[in-house]
């Protein structure tokens, strides 16, 4: 899909990280399969039982800071998922149109700012990885604000927090909502 920007109406650019700078083949892994059979696993039910509660555990908390917490879900587990994370950093990988992309927009004279749900400890996993960090110039979780992507006051804290002007900033996002 192409879609026309007047980039020169365009200060600032908020960039999603997984899915959108990053390839989401970690997160699907991590979540999808490393998680259930871990889980299940340590509960002792099939592979089907513990991926089936776990679809159940995610939507109960889609939409809201939890689905992204890593805390929560130790908690609600029984799992240490940040040590799981840290143990599966090196699969966290670029996209090959990142580094290009943020170095144009760096070209361009535009500010690039990290904006995750992804909470803190995955964020530093991640970075360490892939050394995304080095080409942007500001990185925020979520989390600091306490609030997700998909909860307007989390747009009006980041506003306030950093002197972003709506009618000048650009988001990118892989989402679909």
């Amino acid at each position: 899909m192409h879609i026309n920007i007047a980039w020169q109406d365009v200060d600032t650019v908020l960039l999603d990280m997984d899915g959108t700078l990053l390839d989401l083949a970690f997160d699907n892994y991590f979540w999808q399969k490393l998680v259930p059979e871990t889980w299940g696993a340590k509960n002792g039910v099939t592979p089907q039982e513990a991926m089936e509660y776990m679809r159940q555990q995610y939507h109960d908390v889609q939409h809201t800071l939890n689905w992204y917490c890593l805390d929560y879900w130790s908690e609600q587990l029984g799992l240490d998922i940040c040590a799981m994370t840290t143990e599966m950093g090196p699969r966290a990988v670029l996209r090959e149109d990142t580094i290009p992309f943020l170095e144009a927009l760096k070209a361009s004279g535009k500010q690039r700012i990290l904006l995750t749900n992804a909470h803190p400890h995955n964020l530093a996993v991640k970075l360490k990885h892939t050394g995304l960090d080095a080409h942007l110039d500001l990185l925020l979780s979520t989390h600091t604000f306490g609030y997700p992507k998909e909860d307007q006051r989390l747009w009006h804290a980041v506003a306030e927090a950093t002197g972003l002007k709506a009618e000048r900033t650009l988001f990118i996002d892989d989402s679909e909502a």
